[in-house]
C-alpha cells in the first residue's frame, strides 16, 4: 500500500507543479477573465465556447479540481496507513493551501481583487507545491532528515530567514505580473539605460524586484558557502544549498531573458513560464532545507 501512496503523492506533487505553471500562464496571457465573472461555470456554461482565454482559464480550473481530489485521497490514505507525523502535516497542508488558493481564485473571478491581493494567489500555490513536494520526498531517502551533527541555532535561523525572504521576492514578482509592470524597465542589467532609474510607477515596481532578486542571490551564495564550510558532512544540506544556488542563478538570468524578450509576444510568454518554473524549484529546495533545520533541532 505504501508504494501506491508514494505514487499518488508523486502524482500530487507533479499536479501542484502543473497548477503553478498554468496559473502563471493565466496571468501572462491575461486569461483570468476568460470565463467572465462566472464560477464554477465558464460564461454560464459547463462546457464553454472555445476561445483561447476561456480554454486557458477553464483548463486551469479543471486541473485544480482534479489535483485537489487527488490530494484529499492521498491525505486519507496517509492517515490510514502512514504513521509518520510529518507526512500527515505535509498532506493536510497541501490540501488546505490548495483549497485556499482555489477559493481565492474563485473570489477573484466573482469579485475582482486588487493586484496586491491577486499576487498572494501565486504565493499560496507555491506553498501548496512545497508541501506536496515534501510529502513526496518523505517516502524517499530524502525523507530521512537525520544528520551527523546538530546545526547551529544561527545557521538554522539564517535558513528560515532566506526562505521567508525568498517568499517575499516571489510576491514582488507576482505583483509585477499582476500590475503588468514588466515593461517598466527596458534593458538588463540597466533599467531604461540607468543604474538607478526614477522610482515611480511600473519602473519603480520592476526595479524593486530586481534589487530584491539581486540581494536574494547574495544571501543564497552565503548560505551555500556556509553549508559547505561548516557542515560539509551534512550531505543533504550541502546538496540542497548547492541546488538552491544553481536555481537562483538560473532565476536571475531567466529574469534577464524576460526583459530581453519584451516586444516578442511568444518569447515573452515562454521566458515568463521558465521564470515561474525555476522559482518553484528554488522555493522547493529552500523548503526542504527548512525542514532539515527542524529535525536538526529535535536531534
Amino acid at each position: 500500500m505504501q508504494k501506491w501512496i508514494q505514487r499518488l503523492a508523486n502524482a500530487s506533487a507533479v499536479g501542484m507543479f502543473l497548477i503553478l505553471i498554468m496559473g502563471a500562464l493565466v496571468t501572462k496571457t491575461e486569461s483570468g477573465r476568460g470565463c467572465g465573472d462566472d464560477w464554477p461555470l465558464c460564461n454560464g456554461k459547463f462546457v464553454p465556447a472555445y476561445t483561447i482565454s476561456s480554454f486557458i482559464e477553464y483548463s486551469h480550473r479543471a486541473v485544480v479540481g482534479v489535483v485537489t481530489l487527488l490530494l484529499v485521497l492521498v491525505t486519507l490514505l496517509v492517515f490510514l496507513y502512514i504513521r509518520r507525523k510529518d507526512a500527515r502535516w505535509y498532506a493536510v497542508g497541501s490540501v488546505a493551501l490548495t483549497l485556499a488558493q482555489a477559493v481565492m481564485g474563485a473570489l477573484a473571478v466573482v469579485w475582482p481583487q486588487s493586484s496586491a491581493v491577486l499576487a498572494l494567489h501565486f504565493g499560496l500555490s507555491l506553498l501548496a507545491f512545497a508541501f506536496s513536494l515534501l510529502l513526496a520526498l518523505s517516502f524517499t531517502s530524502w525523507g530521512d532528515y537525520a544528520g551527523p551533527s546538530p546545526l547551529g541555532a544561527r545557521f538554522r535561523g539564517f535558513i528560515w530567514l532566506v526562505l521567508i525572504y525568498t517568499y517575499c521576492v516571489v510576491y514582488i514578482g507576482a505583483f509585477v505580473r499582476h500590475t503588468v509592470s514588466s515593461g517598466g524597465c527596458t534593458g538588463w542589467p540597466l533599467c531604461n539605460g540607468e543604474w538607478i532609474p526614477e522610482m515611480t510607477g511600473a519602473t519603480g515596481i520592476v526595479f524593486a524586484h530586481r534589487i530584491a532578486a539581486a540581494l536574494l542571490l547574495v544571501v543564497i551564495v552565503i548560505l551555500a558557502a556556509l553549508a559547505r564550510k561548516q557542515y560539509a558532512a551534512h550531505r543533504k544540506l550541502v546538496l540542497g544549498s548547492i541546488w538552491a544556488l544553481a536555481f537562483v542563478i538560473l532565476q536571475v538570468f531567466s529574469g534577464a531573458l524576460v526583459t530581453w524578450s519584451l516586444g516578442n509576444e511568444l518569447a515573452y510568454l515562454l521566458t515568463g513560464m521558465i521564470h515561474a518554473v525555476i522559482i518553484a524549484c528554488l522555493f522547493g529546495c529552500l523548503s526542504y532545507l527548512g525542514v532539515l533545520t527542524l529535525y536538526s533541532r529535535k536531534g
